[in-house]
């Protein structure tokens, strides 16, 4: 056969499966099993299958809309703001109107007589309204993967938050720590389990226990602030404080200053070459006229999330961007082009970070 003569009856009939489960295994609607949503593909493709896009949009009237679900606390924090404003540029250049969608969500049903597709951002496996979102019938792409059970499509844009994380833990460590702390969030996202994974994997690979706290997904500076204070009271070997909330940053930096402790250097409140504390002369002697004896040893502090918090904190805290608004743009295109059958709808795509060094691991800003 010929892509002009195969039709969804011929896979059906050469998958052994109904018409109509052809046609939700292709779009990545409805509760098909992987296992026959892959054995459909194959035979789509061995057959030379192609779509008919007219026929489609003639099934089904386009809203010129699509939906935007982010966490119910992203309405706080920065990078969700950002990420919001990438995704609806993006979406307006196909022509397309964003909806937000309310945190609690709606039955996929209605959801999909509104909108021609969904982003999902940072979905909890715990988050009752995203099986119904991911089953609404309609395209959906994640911002990270979806941990939890779904019959839904699997399009994603991912960061790996893995090696973001590692490579916060190799520049502390390459700039004098030695007993690293990470304050992780809680959660079941993507992202909050692979920062805390990553902090157990990296310690066990360097043979170096790092001081693992759970905190808010989008935990206040108070809350940075209160479990900082009691981590360096009960472990005051913590060199090396990486925190992963949004804006969590200026409340590890209340603690720090509030129990002495130097940011921006390690060892006995000393730089990162381990000297005693002072900003110089010998170890055991007075510090000279016109210089500051610190009263804690050093402490340098990072963060998973860059933005205001930490471009604007004192010191400047060195963070991971990950660069939000192009992240939204990059999801926003993603199901675009799934939407034009440009992209198949389990498509991954890749988003890349960069690390901002700055003064609060004595690097130059």
């Amino acid at each position: 056969m010929t892509s002009r003569t195969v039709t969804l009856l011929d896979v059906a009939r050469a998958a052994g499966v109904s018409k109509s489960t052809v046609s939700d295994a292709l779009q990545g609607s409805g509760r098909v099993a992987e296992a026959t949503r892959d054995r459909v593909r194959a035979v789509a493709e061995e057959l030379g299958y192609r779509p008919n896009s007219a026929a489609r949009r003639l099934r089904r009237a386009s809203t010129g809309a699509v939906g935007l679900h982010l966490p119910a606390t992203a309405t706080r924090l920065d990078y969700y703001m950002n990420l919001a404003f990438g995704a609806v540029e993006r979406a307006q250049e196909d022509g397309l109107d964003m909806v937000l969608l309310a945190p609690s969500g709606a039955a996929g049903g209605r959801i999909a007589s509104r909108v021609d597709g969904l982003l999902v951002i940072d979905p909890e496996a715990g988050d009752s309204a995203v099986p119904g979102l991911l089953d609404a019938g309609v395209p959906v792409v994640t911002g990270e993967r979806y941990l939890g059970p779904s019959a839904g499509p699997s399009a994603a844009v991912v960061c790996d938050n893995a090696a973001s994380l590692t490579a916060l833990l190799d520049h502390v460590t390459e700039r004098g720590a030695r007993r690293p702390a990470v304050l992780a969030p809680s959660g079941s996202s993507a992202w909050a389990t692979a920062l805390r994974a990553t902090a157990r994997s990296w310690g066990l690979a360097h043979g170096v226990e790092v001081a693992l706290r759970t905190v808010p997904f989008a935990a206040t500076p108070a809350e940075a602030e209160e479990t900082t204070r009691a981590l360096l009271t009960t472990d005051p070997a913590v060199d090396a404080l990486i925190c992963a909330p949004d804006g969590s940053a200026p409340g590890v930096l209340r603690a720090a200053t509030a129990l002495g402790r130097e940011v921006g250097t390690t060892g006995g409140g000393g730089g990162t070459d381990g000297s005693n504390g002072t900003d110089g002369g010998t170890p055991g002697t007075p510090p000279e006229s016109g210089t500051v004896a610190r009263s804690g040893p050093g402490l340098l502090v990072a963060a998973c999330v860059d933005g205001p918090a930490t471009r604007g904190a004192a010191p400047p805290v060195t963070a991971v961007d990950l660069r939000p608004a192009a992240y939204g743009r990059a999801c926003a295109e993603l199901l675009c082009d799934i939407l034009a059958d440009r992209a198949a709808p389990d498509t991954v795509r890749r988003h890349a970070w960069s690390l901002e060094t700055r003064a609060s691991t004595g690097s130059p800003g």
